[in-house]
């Protein structure tokens, strides 16, 4: 049982980082500052200050906070799929939306000069629980004859960094697939990588290879 201090911090750090994320995304992290954070989440400057030492700890919390919440969502629903191709699906499209949730602060870290992003380690830290599942699957359907001898680990981070590029493609603007359609997409080009037999691209596919 956490004690009531504990749930008031818990409450309070919350609050702050919610605050954080609208003022990032309205103004960006160099325009964005402690007191309108402060004012957002509706408490006194000072008590920011108890949670987080600095502006930059505030953004860094949020990445970590936000990032924590998309690796449980794509566990989850990696699990809860019973196919390859669905769980590269679902691995995708949990990624995707929380990106769409939160494209100004994606955008922010590609185009704002001075925002802290995350080191290529802490990314891989952050995705690994859900793409040692993937692995586990790839390595599933290699053992039955559904897909081709290869790496599963290796073939499971290129899933996670083909979904990363378009992330970053759609925050940038250079993709407006539907997000359904952008998880059909990573799922039928993977899949069809990966498979011990020749498939045919689905509509999905060809949609979306027709708008590049």
């Amino acid at each position: 049982m956490k004690t009531k201090q504990q749930v008031v911090t818990a409450f309070r750090r919350e609050a702050i980082l919610d605050a954080a994320r609208k003022v990032f995304a309205r103004q960006g992290f160099a325009a964005g500052i402690v007191d309108e954070i402060a004012a957002e989440a509706g408490m006194a400057k000072g008590t920011v200050y108890l949670y987080f030492k600095s502006k930059k700890e505030i953004y860094k919390a949020l990445l970590d906070h936000d990032m924590e919440v998309v690796k449980a969502n794509a566990v989850a629903r990696v699990k809860a799929e019973t196919t390859l191709r669905a769980k590269i699906r679902a691995f995708a499209l949990a990624r995707l939306e929380n990106a769409e949730l939160n494209r100004e602060i994606f955008r922010m870290m590609d185009t704002h000069p001075g925002a802290p992003g995350f080191t290529r380690a802490q990314y891989r830290e952050w995705v690994r629980e859900p793409v040692m599942l993937l692995a586990e699957a790839i390595d599933e359907a290699r053992q039955a004859g559904e897909v081709r001898e290869i790496e599963s680990e290796k073939a499971a981070w290129a899933v996670a960094d083909l979904v990363r590029g378009t992330i970053q493609r759609r925050v940038l603007g250079y993709t407006e697939l539907a997000l359904d359609a952008e998880a059909e997409f990573v799922a039928d080009l993977m899949y069809a990588a990966l498979s011990a037999r020749k498939q045919q691209p689905s509509s999905a596919l060809l949609r979306a290879s027709a708008t590049k």
